[in-house]
C-alpha cells in the first residue's frame, strides 16, 4: 500500500509527509518539481527511511505521472502541488495557469486512466484528494458570515482564479467520469518550514536581520489562521472518511488582522531573542503600498468537517505562533539555505517599488 503526494517538498506538503509517516508505516511517494518553494531539506529526516521515496518531477509531465502510478500503484493521490503566492501570481500569472490548471488537469487524466485500470476493492477504495484554498471564495465584508462549502466562487487574483479553475476541473472529473475525488479548501496556514515570503516567516526573518517588517496597507486585512499540523490532521481525516465528491472547508477558527499577527511575532521575539539595544521589534514595522486587489477578509466556517468527520483544530493561535517562532529560531541553517539568490531577487522585486511609511 502507498500514497502519492504531489508538492510534497513544499510547506504544507512537506509537513503532511512528515506527519503521515509519524502516524503510518505506509509507503509515501513524494513528487515535487523543486521550484523556488520546494525544498528537499524539509524532508532530510527521511533520507534513510525506506517508507519514503522522493522523485523530482512535474505534475504536467503525463508520462512521468503515468509511470509512477503504474509502478507504485498508490491507493490515493494527495495533490498539494501548486503555485501559491498571490504576489507572485500578480507578477507572473502564466506560471499559475500552467501549474494550477494545466498541471492539475494532466494529473487528473493520468489518475483517471490508472483508476479505470483497477478492479474490485482497489478501484472502490482509490481516492484523489485535491488541496485548495479559501481564496477561491473571494473577499468577505466585515461582519459577513464565514465561507461555507456552498459559497459562490469569486476569485480576485490570478492565484485564486487558477485554484478556482482547478477546483472546477476536479469536480467535473468526478461528475463526468466518476473519479472518486475529495476537495479541501483551507484558510491561511502557518508553521514550520514555511517559505519566508509569507507574512509570519518573513516577519521573523526580517526582524532578526534588522530589516523593515513590511505590512501591506493599513494591516487590517483579516485572515483565519490555521496551524499547518492541524491542517495535516484534517486532510488525513478527510482521506480516511470523507464522502466521495464532497468539499470540506478546513479552518482554524482564528480570525486575526495581519497587523495583530505581526505584533504577536514581534512580542514573542522580544521575549525569546531580544534586540541588543533593548528596543522592541515593533519599531521595525513599516507600512507599504497595498497589493493590487488585496482581499480584505477571509473566514472559514469549518462546521461541516466537524459535524461529519469529527475534526476540529487543536492549536490556539497564541500557542501556534509561539511554536512557529521557536522553530525558526532553532533552525537558522534551514532559513539560510532557502534564502538563495532567487529569493533575494524576489523580495527586491516585490517590495522595492512600494512607498514606505513608518508604523503608527
Amino acid at each position: 500500500m502507498s500514497i502519492l503526494v504531489t508538492g510534497g517538498a513544499g510547506f504544507i506538503g512537506g509537513n503532511f509527509v512528515l506527519d503521515w509517516l509519524g502516524v503510518f508505516d505506509e509507503l509515501v511517494i513524494t513528487l515535487d518539481k523543486l521550484t523556488y518553494a520546494g525544498n528537499c531539506e524539509t524532508l532530510v529526516s527521511l533520507a534513510e527511511d525506506e517508507r519514503h521515496i522522493f522523485i523530482q518531477g512535474d505534475i504536467g509531465d503525463a508520462e512521468c505521472i503515468s509511470q509512477l502510478l503504474a509502478r507504485y500503484r498508490p491507493r490515493a493521490i494527495v495533490h498539494f502541488a501548486a503555485e501559491s503566492h498571490v504576489d507572485r501570481s500578480i507578477h507572473d500569472p502564466e506560471a499559475f495557469i500552467q501549474t494550477n490548471i494545466v498541471g492539475t488537469f494532466c494529473l487528473l487524466e493520468a489518475a483517471r486512466t490508472f483508476w479505470n485500470s483497477l478492479e474490485g476493492e482497489a478501484k472502490a477504495d482509490f481516492r484523489f484528494l485535491h488541496v485548495s484554498t479559501d481564496e477561491v471564495y473571494g473577499s468577505l465584508a466585515k461582519g459577513a458570515a464565514a465561507f461555507t462549502e456552498n459559497n459562490r466562487y469569486e476569485p480576485n487574483s490570478p492565484y485564486s482564479a487558477s485554484k478556482a479553475a482547478s477546483d472546477h476541473i476536479v469536480r467535473a472529473c468526478h461528475h463526468t467520469y466518476g473519479l472518486p475525488v475529495l476537495t479541501t479548501n483551507c484558510s491561511n496556514n502557518y508553521g514550520p518550514y514555511q517559505f519566508p515570503e509569507k507574512l509570519i516567516p518573513l516577519t521573523i526573518v526580517n526582524a532578526l536581520a534588522g530589516r523593515p517588517l513590511p505590512v501591506y496597507g493599513d494591516g487590517q486585512q483579516i485572515r483565519d489562521w490555521l496551524y499547518v499540523k492541524d491542517h495535516c490532521s484534517a486532510i488525513r481525516r478527510v482521506l480516511e472518511a470523507g464522502r466521495v465528491g464532497e468539499v470540506y472547508n478546513i479552518g482554524g477558527w482564528n480570525e486575526k488582522p495581519n497587523i495583530d499577527i505581526v505584533h504577536a511575532v514581534c512580542d514573542i521575539l522580544d521575549e525569546l531573542r531580544a534586540r541588543a539595544d533593548g528596543v522592541s521589534y515593533r519599531e521595525q514595522i513599516t507600512f507599504v503600498t497595498d497589493r493590487p486587489g488585496h482581499d480584505r477578509r477571509y473566514a472559514i466556517d469549518a462546521r461541516k468537517i466537524a459535524r461529519e468527520l469529527g475534526w476540529k483544530p487543536a492549536e490556539t493561535i497564541a500557542n501556534g505562533i509561539r511554536k512557529t517562532v521557536q522553530w525558526y529560531l532553532d533552525n537558522p541553517q534551514w532559513i539560510a539555505n532557502v534564502q538563495s539568490g532567487a529569493y533575494r531577487e524576489w523580495v527586491e522585486k516585490n517590495y522595492s517599488d512600494r512607498a514606505e511609511k513608518p508604523a503608527v
